[in-house]
Parts: structure tokens; C-alpha cells; sequence
């Protein structure tokens, strides 16, 4: 009896510590998850997910902690139960558990940035920022030093209590005996699998299980950070690169609607479905150059001649020369989203972005590599490191011929966080197409000035805020590099033979309380340039448009895979138009003031959209539905299966 109660004992003994860790987990994550629901008290109320938050947070909670825990439960069996090998049990428990409990408390206390930022807990985007350390760390320094400098405190402060406490717990543990171990360890993992399972269903929870509200944030709340940063690894790890299918589709059936809305004059490949004649709208224009100028984090918001705020003075003045879209909308959040629509033309998927997934890195199309083939010159001209979100790759391995960087400039006048500033980069874009050139060219221009932590040089604007580093004195210095730049073109010698595009990446930053706050995706664009006559083009337009619209301007009829529309053509004005919004892993398809939102393992949902909100529309209209699944198909089988590019011969 001794013996049974001695063994019971060290079995205690021996894992006190994996209990430790669970409560003070549970207690940390709680205290947090309060925490950030006072901060989002309105939201949370407004969503009726009070009580769902917090019943469901300890259940996701208890996952994690399941999975934090399976590492030691494994390891119990061999290292708790000998005399011999118990040292190492213990040094195991001493790093293992303080490590786990510090990579929770910093994903907790990281969270409030990342919020302000995307409006939503940390996830693959977490992970994408991870591959650019230097860029990432100069950004959350300038922008957050208060935030780096808490979590600093709580984090190192709450590790010493854990390793203390821990140490304590861990230094009394003896042997338990081979057999107590081999019948402890099933109960263990019993216990830990059904903590990570949470359910007896067929499949255990995710993040769907929570997704209850049309607020992804107040969904958000009722996981942890850790977690949705370790879901988001699975994903990534485990999911097609072209992304999850939101519903099945036939990829003939997705193909012959994609094709159905498309301009095409004659579909000219039986392998590329898309792939297409597209004959300048007018005849009659002579090849023209073209710079595209993608403004970073532009957002309607700013612009004074969208109903935003007074910030753009140049560019409200310059779209009264051009074709000035007012419905313009972009198709994500991220700038490699916005490139992939604007240079490719290509629609987004529920995967990362082409600039960044591996079958893309060659032969998948952009308007470089085809003015290449008639006979232009092509440049990336960034005022950053261009290998950032793998732009240098994508770019070089798809038509363009030069890339210009941080490290390309001599003695720039201002240098910050995400390279030189807006003005030194104009100044050098305007040397390279000064040159005198054998062959018409093509710029993208990619500023920067306007991001996070919005850093740019003394005395060239007024202030609109007191405090400079803001994002409207960012939008503000922007403009003013903008309007300085074509101040200069208009009396350069390439003015009369060039297409300029001025356009946003995306919006300053997406938010809100709706399954996809589509007012957030509102952006800015003009085309102007020698021949372009001032107009408005008002029905809704998409960053994939772009493209086609552009060829037709600068003179170029050709053959590409692209299914926007060619904006120029009189059809076009008495269309509602449409776009496609990606928003985390939710894609938006809206045509006229219809929208159809599509979300995994969830059905297609219909709304209106209404004063710039989502209202839940009172009938379905099947064939929008269709339409939407179809383009959000043809994206992922588009990229899976190389169908986006250029022919070569086999492809007839």
C-alpha cells in the first residue's frame, strides 16, 4: 500500500508542472482576451458575441494548451520514468514550458499592433512579414516603441515568475517507474487529443467554428493569437498553393463563365482558355510609352475629390486631365495583391499572392513580358529593398528587364524605415525615362513614403496633423512628391509620348465590422498623359481592368490572357461594372450595388450594397452566385495549372 501510495506520488509530482503551465496559460489568455474586449467593446456588443467570446475563447484556449503540452506527454514515457534519464525530464519542463508560456504572452501583447493594423488577430500575414526582419524592425520600432517596449516588460517579467515557479515545481520530481509511465502516457494523450479535437464531431474545431458574426474581429476575439499564427503555418503548410476551393465547380463550367464576361474578340488556345485577341480601342493612336505609378496605401479616404479628406491637392488637380475613375476598387489588402492585379492583370485567389508563390516565378504573364515582345523596354524602379515580398524574383522572372533599389541611389535626400523618399524616387524615375530611348518604354514606379511609420523629410508640406509621423501628413508628403514629379514630366520631352497610370496598391487599411468592409477597398485612379482627354468614368471598376485599358491607350493590340476589361470601350460606360475583393480568406464578387460573399465551408451569401454598407439582400440571385464561385475558381485553377501566360507553340 506504501507503494502505491509513494508511486501515486511521484506521478503527481511529476507532472504538477504540465498543470502549472495550464492554468497560468488559461489565466494569461483570459486576461488578455478581456482585455482586448473592452478595447473592442462596441464591436463586440454590436456582433452579440459576449458570451460566445469568452465560452468559446477557454475552448480554444484549452486547445492550444493541448497542443503546447503534446511535446512533453510524448517525451514522459522515456524521460520521467528511470532515475537515469529524470534529469533530463526536468530540463525538458524547465525550458520547454517557459518558452511555451513566452511565445503566448508575446503573441498576446503583439496583438494590439497587428489589430490597429489589419483588424484581425495575427495570421499568415504574421508569418509572411517574419521573411523581411530588417524592414519589419524598423517599421515596429518607429511606429510602436511604447507597445515593443511593454511587451518587452510584461513578457520578461512574467518568464522570471514562470521560471521560478516552474524551477520550484520541477526540482522535487522523481523517477516514476517504467509501468506507472507506460499507464500514465495514454491517459495523457487522451486528454491532450481531446483538448486539441474539442469536439467528437468528424472534424475538430477551427477558426470556422467561431465564425458566427459578420465581424471577423469579434470572430477573432474567441481564438489566440498563438493559435490562428499556428493554424495559418498549417494552411500554408499543407494547402494548395492556388488556395482552398470555396464551393465545387465544374473548371469547365468556371472557364465558360469567366469567358462569358470577357471582351475578347477571338479565344485563340485550346490549352489557355483565356488566352484572347484584344485589338486597340482606337485604331488610330500611335504607340505610346507607359509608367504606371502605384501609390502605397492610397485610400479614398485621403482624396479630396473622392469625398475623403483634403489631403491630395496634385492629384485632385491632375484628374480633372485625365480619365479619373470614381469607383475604382482594389482586389486585397497587400501590396503584392495590388501588383498582381496591376502589372498581371490576374484575379486573387484565397492563396498568397502570385508575386510570392513558386509556379509563378516564371512564364506567368505581365504586361512586361508581353510590350517586351513589341518591342518596349521595361524597369522596376522602388525606392526600398525590391527582394521584399519576392518582388525582384517575380518581376525579373516575368519580362522585366531592369530593377531599381534602395542601393541604386546616390546621396538621396531622405532616407527611412522602407528606403529613399518619395521624391528621390520620382527624381531618379524621371532621370531613367529622360534618357533618350531606341524603343518605347515601360516604368512601374512603386512608392513607399506612405507606410507605417510614415517617415519623410522636414519642410516640404504643412502639416495637417501636429504630430508628423501620421498617415495623413504621409498622404499629404505623397502628393506633394507626386505633383513634383509631374511638374517635371510635363515639361520633359517624353510628356506627349507617354501613358501614365497613377493608382493605389490598396487602401490605407481594411477594417470593420462587416464580413468584408468594401468601403475599405475604395481607391484612387487616373490615367492621363499626350493624348488622354479628361473624363469620369463612374460605374465600378477593378485593379484587373487596369491592364487591358491601358493597352488599348498606348497603341497596342495583342494577345494575352487577361480577363479585365478594356475600360475605353463604349460598352463599358453602360455596364454597372464589377469587382473582386479578397479580404483574409473571404473573396467579395460585386456587380453594380450586388454583392456575393464567399467564405470557406460556408455558403455563398448575398448582400446589397447600400450607403456604403453590406445589407443582407432579401432575395438570391443564383447566377451572381455562379459568377462570383466561378471567378474565385478560375483564379486557383488558373495558377495550379500554368494556364496564365503567354502561348508557346503547343498551346495552339
Amino acid at each position: 500500500m506504501h507503494d502505491i501510495s509513494g508511486t501515486f506520488s511521484r506521478v503527481r509530482q511529476s507532472l504538477r508542472p504540465l498543470l502549472s503551465f495550464a492554468w497560468r496559460t488559461l489565466l494569461v489568455l483570459t486576461v488578455c482576451r478581456s482585455i482586448f474586449v473592452v478595447w473592442q467593446w462596441q464591436r463586440v456588443i454590436d456582433a452579440d458575441m459576449l458570451t460566445t467570446i469568452f465560452v468559446q475563447g477557454l475552448r480554444f484556449d484549452l486547445v492550444l494548451i493541448g497542443l503546447m503540452l503534446s511535446v512533453p506527454v510524448l517525451a514522459y514515457p522515456f524521460l520521467a520514468s528511470n532515475r537515469l534519464l529524470v534529469p533530463a525530464w526536468r530540463g525538458l519542463l524547465r525550458i520547454c514550458l517557459p518558452a511555451a508560456l513566452l511565445v503566448i504572452v508575446f503573441m498576446e501583447c503583439s496583438t494590439p499592433s497587428f489589430v490597429d493594423q489589419f483588424d484581425s488577430r495575427p495570421n499568415i500575414l504574421f508569418l509572411e512579414y517574419l521573411n523581411h526582419p530588417r524592414e519589419v524592425a524598423l517599421t515596429l520600432w518607429a511606429a510602436y516603441k511604447l507597445p515593443i517596449i511593454a511587451t518587452i516588460i510584461v513578457a520578461s517579467l512574467l518568464t522570471f515568475i514562470n521560471v521560478r515557479q516552474i524551477g520550484r515545481l520541477v526540482s522535487t520530481i522523481q523517477p516514476v517507474g517504467i509501468l506507472p509511465a507506460i499507464l500514465v502516457t495514454p491517459i495523457l494523450m487522451l486528454v491532450c487529443l481531446g483538448m486539441v479535437r474539442s469536439t467528437l464531431d468528424h472534424r475538430p474545431v477551427n477558426p470556422s467554428t467561431v465564425a458566427i458574426s459578420s465581424d471577423p474581429l469579434a470572430n477573432d476575439l474567441a481564438l489566440n493569437s498563438t493559435y490562428t499564427v499556428l493554424y495559418a503555418l498549417g494552411e500554408m503548410r499543407h494547402e494548395a498553393e492556388g488556395g482552398f476551393r470555396y464551393a465545387h465547380m465544374d473548371d469547365a463550367e468556371a472557364v465558360e463563365e469567366v469567358r462569358d464576361g470577357m471582351d475578347a474578340d477571338r479565344f485563340t488556345s485550346a490549352m489557355l482558355p483565356t488566352l484572347h485577341e484584344q485589338s486597340q480601342s482606337q485604331p488610330s493612336t500611335a504607340t505610346k510609352n507607359l509608367v504606371i505609378i502605384v501609390e502605397e496605401s492610397l485610400g479614398a479616404e485621403f482624396v479630396g475629390s473622392l469625398g475623403g479628406l483634403d489631403l491630395t491637392p496634385n492629384l485632385d488637380e491632375l484628374a480633372q486631365e485625365g480619365i479619373w475613375f470614381t469607383s475604382l476598387y482594389a482586389t486585397g489588402t497587400r501590396s503584392v495583391r495590388g501588383l498582381e492585379a496591376i502589372v498581371a492583370g490576374f484575379t486573387p485567389t484565397p492563396a498568397r499572392s502570385v508575386v510570392k508563390l513558386g509556379k509563378s516565378q516564371r512564364n506567368f504573364f505581365t504586361l512586361a513580358q508581353l510590350l517586351c515582345e513589341h518591342g518596349y523596354e521595361s524597369s522596376f524602379i522602388y525606392g526600398g529593398e525590391s527582394q521584399f515580398d519576392n518582388m525582384r524574383r517575380f518581376f525579373m522572372n516575368n519580362g522585366f528587364e531592369k530593377v531599381i533599389d534602395e542601393k541604386d541611389y546616390v546621396n538621396p535626400v531622405f532616407v527611412g524605415s522602407w528606403g529613399v523618399s518619395d521624391e528621390d524616387l520620382f527624381d531618379r524615375a524621371h532621370e531613367e525615362f529622360s534618357v533618350v530611348h531606341d524603343k518605347p518604354f515601360f516604368g512601374l514606379v512603386f512608392t513607399s513614403s506612405n507606410h507605417s511609420p510614415f517617415q519623410f523629410p522636414d519642410g516640404r508640406i504643412e502639416l495637417y496633423d501636429e504630430e508628423k509621423g501620421t498617415v495623413n501628413n504621409a498622404v499629404k508628403y505623397a502628393d506633394y512628391a507626386l505633383g513634383r514629379f509631374f511638374e517635371a514630366a510635363r515639361d520633359s520631352d517624353y510628356w506627349e509620348d507617354t501613358i501614365f497610370l497613377v493608382v493605389a496598391d490598396h487602401n490605407s487599411r481594411v477594417y470593420g465590422n462587416e464580413v468584408v468592409p468594401v468601403s475599405r477597398f475604395h481607391i484612387p485612379g487616373l490615367i492621363l498623359g499626350g493624348p488622354v482627354s479628361p473624363s469620369t468614368f463612374d460605374p465600378i471598376a477593378s485593379q484587373i481592368d487596369l491592364a487591358p485599358t491601358l493597352l488599348s491607350l498606348i497603341g497596342v493590340s495583342s494577345e494575352h490572357p487577361m480577363i479585365g476589361h478594356d475600360l475605353t470601350l463604349p460598352e463599358a460606360l453602360q455596364s454597372p461594372g464589377r469587382a473582386i475583393m479578397q479580404f483574409n480568406g473571404t473573396q467579395a464578387y460585386m456587380e453594380g450595388d450586388r454583392v456575393a460573399v464567399l467564405q470557406k465551408d460556408k455558403p455563398i451569401q448575398e448582400y446589397n450594397y447600400e450607403s456604403g454598407r453590406l445589407v443582407a439582400a432579401a432575395d438570391q440571385d443564383p447566377e451572381l452566385a455562379r459568377t462570383a464561385l466561378a471567378h474565385a475558381s478560375w483564379s486557383s485553377m488558373a495558377y495550379e495549372n500554368a494556364l496564365y501566360r503567354l502561348p508557346v507553340a503547343s498551346d495552339r
